[in-house]
């Protein structure tokens, strides 16, 4: 009833689990370690910009590989969506997580930005950063609550491939397109006589 995407589903996988594992060691260890080790907040805004900097490349193409083999997960499972029970919503929601975590990741970027900006020593980026004044204090309590963001909406990703992956053992399968099958059949309506 199904067919072998592994190449598809690996490259899906592995590109959530840098996501996702990236932002949360991001939250957790860059940031941790950039407070502790800084002595002054400029410090910890370049020692954490400059890590996250790092990232930045290869997260890109953990989210890529992740749209990508999504998108092919999806176009070979089109059949399974429209007729299994429970499938498209389980998509719909993931769909709608993956948009949310993709905005809550390009905020994050933003965000950094302007911190990275505003904390440089570059009379360059300073005069960048004078542009558009941001309020340091504002931006960071921004940025702390949307680093723990991704973490958590790419997670909540992580939960429906494995209701996914329970959607698609054979019985699921077969009873999901029965209960499609038996909510499409109309009911004969009954009407009492007295």
């Amino acid at each position: 009833m199904s067919e072998r995407n592994t190449v598809l589903r690996s490259v899906h996988d592995l590109g959530m689990a840098a996501w996702f594992g990236g932002a949360l060691m991001g939250a957790v260890g860059l940031n941790g370690a950039a407070r502790s080790e800084a002595r002054t907040a400029a410090e910890t805004s370049r020692i954490a910009s400059a890590g996250w900097n790092k990232w930045m490349p290869v997260n890109a193409v953990a989210i890529g590989a992740h749209l990508i083999g999504g998108t092919g997960l999806l176009a070979a499972n089109a059949a399974r969506v429209q007729t299994q029970q429970g499938v498209a919503a389980s998509t719909l929601a993931k769909t709608v997580l993956t948009g949310a975590a993709l905005a809550a990741t390009a905020y994050c970027r933003v965000l950094g930005k302007k911190i990275e900006l505003s904390a440089s020593d570059d009379p360059r980026e300073v005069e960048k950063a004078a542009v558009h004044p941001v309020s340091l204090d504002k931006a960071r309590t921004q940025l702390m609550l949307m680093q723990w963001t991704v973490p958590a909406l790419t997670g909540a990703i992580v939960v429906l491939n494995a209701l996914h992956g329970e959607q698609q053992r054979p019985l699921q399968q077969e009873l999901g397109m029965l209960r499609r099958a038996m909510s499409q059949v109309p009911v004969p309506h009954l009407t009492h006589h007295c």
